[in-house]
């Protein structure tokens, strides 16, 4: 099937045809039909396709000598965060399947593998963490404490992959997948404006994490109780909420209060207590660390003549991501001096990185928007994007 088909085909899965956007919640019924158009995709190739402990897929194109070793790994990831874009994830994976097709065409004769991966809980949308399959297998994350994570609807990760019909104890570090890869290269659709030409190369992912404020006050009435009697978690909240840009000023970071959840959300109800979730990103870890240990500490200030207590915990942090420069410069060079530029979004190149040789390739998003339904790539530079990704492969497992 050619790129076209195979993007029409994703299309319509987890779309929410009121907002626009995608719902593809890993392990949910829309990213299972995800998973079984990936697989339906590798065997129309004939490719052998491997699943991991941790709920990654890899689709294999084996060289007629037989070797297994020493593997280029392509691909991204299928699942989306709430509303989001159709490109971010399977653009990678679509145009992987289109690569491989590129050069099965031209009869290119591989010496090493080439591996189309889809990895699981990229985007940390149901368990709050994000990368969490390229996360276990890199060794990245403790797989007792994965287990433990639940989502929203009360559901622990392990239940979740129990019911998929994983073993969750035999979750954590592959050493031997990550062994027989030899390098990793990840199409991802742009998700700003930097990128000018059709396709370009990443350099480095900035410093970014996650964390998760819990303010605990007293629920109450909202008609009936005195505002010298409250004890109002949504207060020293908002006050987050407002420090958190003030911060990012301060230390030229980003940081972003997405999510929040309040209990028991009642309108005429004050708040028995708000989760809020902070999102920090900047140019280095001491501004990023900055920016959080500011926002706590006004959150604290705020909280205290509300009587209202604060608990932050980090849900996960990504230092700095240098990709590999010698294969940056291979694929810069490769593409005839591609442009080469850093990103703020975190991705499973960024944790592989850690364990193997890792490079990224942007196609350009006109829109500069992410994660939201107005996430877009034109059809020429999509089709960029799967030549640039198969001149790239033929190099690295051919040459």
């Amino acid at each position: 099937m050619s790129f076209e088909e195979m993007w029409a085909d994703l299309l319509p899965i987890g779309k929410d045809d009121a907002g626009g956007g995608y719902h593809r919640f890993a392990w949910t019924p829309p990213e299972l039909e995800c998973r079984a158009w990936f697989l339906d995709e590798a065997r129309r190739r004939g490719l052998d396709v491997e699943h991991d402990p941790n709920g990654n897929m890899v689709a294999w194109w084996f060289p007629e000598s037989g070797a297994r070793d020493d593997a280029v790994l392509t691909g991204s990831h299928l699942d989306s965060v709430p509303g989001g874009g159709a490109f971010d994830g399977p653009l990678g994976v679509v145009s992987a399947f289109a690569a491989v097709d590129l050069l099965r065409k031209h009869g290119t004769a591989l010496e090493r593998p080439i591996g189309i991966g889809a990895f699981a809980e990229e985007e940390g949308a149901r368990f709050g963490v994000a990368c969490l399959g390229s996360r276990l297998l890199a060794g990245a994350i403790d797989p007792a404490r994965a287990r433990g994570l639940t989502g929203a609807d009360g559901r622990t990760f392990a239940e979740v992959m129990h019911n998929a019909g994983l073993d969750p104890e035999a979750i954590g570090p592959d050493d031997d997948l990550l062994g027989r890869i030899g390098c990793y290269v990840e199409l991802h659709v742009e998700q700003g404006r930097a990128l000018t030409e059709p396709v370009g190369v990443a350099s480095s992912i900035v410093p970014h994490g996650r964390w998760r404020f819990e303010f605990a006050g007293e629920g109450n009435h909202a008609g009936t109780t005195r505002l010298v009697d409250r004890r109002d978690p949504m207060l020293p909240f908002a006050a987050m909420v407002l420090a958190a840009r003030e911060a990012a000023e301060r230390n030229g970071t980003v940081a972003t209060v997405g999510k929040v959840r309040v209990v028991p959300g009642g309108v005429n109800a004050i708040a028995s207590s708000v989760t809020g979730w902070l999102d920090a990103r900047g140019p280095a870890d001491d501004a990023v660390r900055r920016t959080v240990t500011e926002v706590d500490e006004a959150a604290r200030v705020a909280a205290r003549p509300h009587r209202v207590s604060v608990e932050l915990a980090e849900e996960s942090y990504t230092e700095i991501v240098d990709f590999d420069h010698t294969l940056r410069d291979r694929l810069a060079g490769t593409l005839g001096g591609a442009p080469v530029l850093p990103t703020g979004a975190g991705h499973d190149a960024g944790i592989l990185s850690s364990r193997v040789p890792a490079a990224m390739l942007f196609v350009r998003n006109p829109t500069g928007v992410s994660h939201a339904p107005a996430e877009f790539a034109e059809q020429d530079d999509c089709l960029a994007g799967v030549e640039a990704l198969a001149s790239v492969l033929a190099d690295l497992a051919c040459g």
